[in-house]
């Protein structure tokens, strides 16, 4: 690597500072709007910059320092970010079959948490949940005394919080490798651990699934799109216990038909939880499911399905989301579980990506997922992860989608 002696810094001058003759300048009635000043990248030091890194300049980076002596001074350190920024800059997609028109891009190295006051699952270091393998609950489906139900609803609490957080980036331009690494701070400045993180490897701290992605989608450095839809699947670990949800939303205006699968994807999974309650069976929920998207022609995945969910990340009862599943049991007062339908567009089965872990629709076509994290109680439900006020609203909830609004329940009720 280069030493910043054998770096020539390349200075950018401002359309500003540049000089004309009297005779050629122009009058003009209205001023142009100042540059915003970019201050050196030197800890403590506020002056505007004006040179910039060649290196940073050739992959694609924006450091600028205010001078040679300042450049020099952080050169040790500045320059470690530049392995990182070239593989950033020369990443391609590997070469798979796609069934969309999405693709990867570059995955920045794991987030890593030292703060020793954080509880840690089991999985944290090692990447294997063994206590998913080992424990009772991870076969059959506990009913939760009032103190770990009080835990659950604090870890419960903490997931909404940070998916409500993470949901307020969504727009155009965004990567979802901001939005991991936002969420990420958010998580555990609050004493939590983002559950995905190390689980079974997963490398980053939520799951970000666009367009054709089902869910586990890898947040990368692909800036979202005007016209995408983004699920952000957002887990906490908070002092032995976990909580989960996740919502889709649209990045800027979508298309109608897109719309549309957003509403009915949520519309099945408040059919599902309208059947909470002491002695519904399991499988029941699966039929809910199908019955609402039917309606839409749309298919339920069936690789996937809700889960227990309390000291374990995931753990019985198995919660299928399609119709004439064979799950076995039923709910008690005390339980504690997620149902979260993934809705396809179209076909139900899905693929992977070479990452193992992002799994697309066969083809092509989009797909959406809701979840809660669930509490039966003696005459029904309580969502641990219940909206609020501060919640992302949804688009049917929007005034300005009044006219869409209009059309889809015209649709619902020609069916």
């Amino acid at each position: 690597m280069p030493t910043p002696e054998e770096t020539e810094v390349q200075i950018e001058q401002s359309q500003n500072e540049s000089q004309t003759e009297p005779s050629q300048q122009t009058e003009s009635k209205t001023e142009t709007p100042a540059e915003e000043v970019v201050t050196c990248a030197s800890p403590g030091c506020d002056k505007p910059a004006k040179l910039q890194c060649p290196t940073c300049v050739k992959y694609g980076g924006s450091t600028r320092f205010c001078g040679q002596e300042c450049f020099k001074a952080n050169w040790a350190v500045h320059s470690r970010s530049h392995p990182e920024m070239r593989a950033r800059a020369e990443f391609t997609p590997p070469l798979i079959e796609y069934t969309g028109p999405l693709r990867p891009a570059y995955v920045t190295p794991r987030m890593k948490i030292t703060d020793p006051k954080i509880k840690k699952p089991d999985y944290a270091e090692t990447g294997e949940p063994i206590s998913e393998r080992t424990s009772r609950a991870g076969r059959i489906a506990p009913v939760y005394t009032k103190d770990e139900i009080d835990g659950i609803r604090a870890a419960a609490k903490l997931t909404r919080e940070a998916l409500d957080f993470s949901c307020t980036m969504i727009k155009p331009g965004v990567t979802t490798d901001e939005i991991d690494r936002e969420t990420h701070k958010f998580i555990v400045s609050r004493g939590g651990y983002p559950s995905p993180l190390n689980y079974h490897g997963f490398p980053k701290s939520i799951c970000t699934s666009i367009n054709e992605v089902i869910c586990h989608g890898i947040p990368d450095c692909r800036p979202l799109e005007e016209g995408d839809i983004i699920n952000i699947d957002v887990s906490v670990y908070l002092n032995g216990f976990h909580g989960d949800c996740n919502e889709t939303h649209p990045v800027g205006k979508v298309d109608f038909e897109s719309l549309r699968l957003l509403k009915g994807s949520f519309d099945s999974l408040e059919a599902a939880l309208k059947l909470v309650k002491p002695n519904t069976l399991f499988r029941d929920f699966g039929e809910a499911v199908s019955h609402s998207i039917a309606k839409h022609k749309y298919s339920s995945v069936r690789s996937y399905c809700g889960h227990g969910i309390g000291h374990l990340f995931h753990g019985a009862p198995n919660i299928p989301h399609y119709a004439r599943n064979k799950a076995t049991g039923a709910c008690k007062p005390g339980m504690i579980f997620c149902i979260e339908p993934m809705i396809n567009a179209g076909d139900w089965k899905d693929t992977h990506w070479a990452d193992d872990w992002t799994a697309t629709t066969v083809d092509g076509k989009r797909s959406v997922q809701y979840e809660h994290t669930i509490l039966c109680t003696e005459t029904g439900y309580e969502l641990l992860s219940a909206r609020t006020e501060k919640s992302k609203k949804h688009w049917w909830e929007m005034p300005e989608y009044k006219d869409e609004l209009a059309k889809y329940n015209e649709f619902i009720n020609k069916k």
